[in-house]
Formats: C-alpha cells, sequence, structure tokens
C-alpha cells in the first residue's frame, strides 16, 4: 500500500480516528457511522467507544464507494460481496493449511515406509506366486 506503518503495527493496526478515515476514504464521517451500523465496515473501538479505523479499513471504504458509485451496487449487496469475499479469504486459508498438513503427512508417511524397508531382514527373497486352475463340477442330483 506503500503507508509506513509504526514499529509493530501493520495494515489490520486500528489508530485512524473516524475524521481522518473519512479524509483518506472520501467519504463523510457520518457516511462511516452509518457503513458502521450496517456492518459493512466494522472500526476496531477503543475503551471509550471511539471509533479506530485501520488501513485494510480505509481501503474497504474505497471499495464500498467504488461498488456503490461506479457499479451500481446498493448496499445490501456490497454487504453480501464483502461476507462472500471474506469466505473466499478464510477458505483460501484453510486450503493452505490443509496443503500444509498433507504435506507433512505425507513426508512422514514416506519416512514411516523408508524405516520398515530398512529393517527389513536382507536374506528374505520375493517367491514366484504360481497360477492354479480348479474346475468344480457339482454332482448330479437324483
Amino acid at each position: 500500500m506503500g503507508f509506513p506503518f509504526p514499529p509493530g503495527t501493520d495494515e489490520d493496526t486500528p489508530f485512524f480516528v473516524i475524521s481522518v478515515a473519512a479524509q483518506l476514504s472520501g467519504l463523510h464521517a457520518q457516511t462511516l457511522r452509518s457503513y458502521d451500523r450496517m456492518g459493512l465496515v466494522s472500526p476496531g473501538r477503543t475503551p471509550g467507544g471511539g471509533r479506530r479505523y485501520s488501513m485494510r479499513d480505509i481501503v474497504l471504504l474505497r471499495e464500498v464507494q467504488r461498488l456503490s458509485q461506479e457499479e451500481g451496487v446498493n448496499l445490501a449487496g456490497i454487504k453480501r460481496i464483502i461476507e462472500l469475499e471474506n469466505q473466499v479469504d478464510a477458505l483460501r486459508s484453510r486450503v493452505a493449511e490443509l496443503q500444509q498438513e498433507l504435506a507433512q503427512a505425507l513426508a512422514a508417511a514416506d519416512n514411516a515406509a523408508a524405516a520398515v524397508h530398512a529393517s527389513y531382514r536382507r536374506d528374505l527373497v520375493p517367491l514366484r506366486q504360481e497360477t492354479s486352475l480348479v474346475v468344480w463340477k457339482p454332482k448330479p442330483r437324483k
């Protein structure tokens, strides 16, 4: 984003007061309050209840404005879009976690198989399996 974050903070750290967030997003402070009430953008809160916006919140506010003004999406639609994007992000994270777990499990299985193979006695030899054919004919009933 190009924003120099203070040490120990990142784009999710809430530190902008509502007036600064309104300025950065190009929206009126009352609009930000309205979006908060609707659950579109939920900023952090101070112990006294004041809103504190993060850079991620500012980016989201700009996206809400873009969807509304340029794409003509109503606020209910925007809220659903945000919810779905959050779901997709969560699912991507979960897939990455599962892929990592799978890689670890496969590595552990390979190690276990290698240990079993290393424990084989060297004097064992595979036997050739013979195939036999048996024909069964039932006795006639009387």
